[in-house]
C-alpha cells in the first residue's frame, strides 16, 4: 500500500516544453536602453556638479576648495531630493547612473533613515542610518589604510 501513494504526474511538461514556455514569458533584456539612461542621468548629475564647481571658483574659492564645497553641495542636494521623494524617481529612470555619483551615496544614507523614522530616532534612524552605506565606508576605510601602509613601506 505504501508504494501506491506515489503516482505519475498529471501535467506532462517536459524540460523542452518548459524551456519554450520560459522563453515566451521572460521579458526581453533592454540593455541598450538601460545603459543609455544611466549614461544620460549620470552625465547630467556630473554636469550639475561641474556647474557647482565653476560657481564656487567664480566666487573666489581655489580649485581644490571649490571641489570640496561642490561635493558637500551635491551630497546635500542628493539628500534633499531623497527626502522629497524625487531621487527615487531619478533612480528608477536612470538606474546605476544615479547611484555612482556622490548623490547616490547621500541617497543610500538618507533613504533607510527615512524608512525607519517611525521607529524613533535612536532605534529607527540611528540604527538604520548606515545599513547600506556602512559596509561601503568600512571597506573603503580599511582598503585605504592597507594601501597607505603598502605605500609607506615601499616609499
Amino acid at each position: 500500500m505504501a508504494n501506491q501513494s506515489f503516482r505519475e504526474p498529471t501535467l506532462a511538461v517536459t524540460p523542452e516544453k518548459y524551456k519554450i514556455l520560459a522563453q515566451q514569458y521572460t521579458p526581453k533584456p533592454t540593455t541598450v536602453k538601460n545603459v543609455s539612461r544611466a549614461f544620460v542621468v549620470g552625465g547630467i548629475i556630473c554636469a550639475i556638479g561641474q556647474v557647482v564647481i565653476n560657481f564656487f571658483v567664480s566666487v573666489g574659492l581655489p580649485r581644490m576648495e571649490a571641489s570640496t564645497a561642490a561635493t558637500a553641495t551635491m551630497i546635500f542636494l542628493g539628500a534633499l531630493l531623497t527626502g522629497l521623494g524625487i531621487y527615487d524617481e531619478i533612480g528608477k529612470f536612470g538606474g546605476a547612473g544615479s547611484i555612482v555619483p556622490v548623490t547616490g551615496f547621500a541617497n543610500s544614507i538618507v533613504a533607510p533613515a527615512m524608512e525607519f523614522k517611525r521607529e524613533g530616532y535612536v532605534l529607527g534612524v540611528g540604527a538604520k542610518l548606515f545599513t547600506v552605506a556602512g559596509p561601503v565606508l568600512v571597506y573603503g576605510i580599511a582598503t585605504s589604510i592597507v594601501v597607505g601602509l603598502v605605500y609607506f613601506m615601499i616609499a
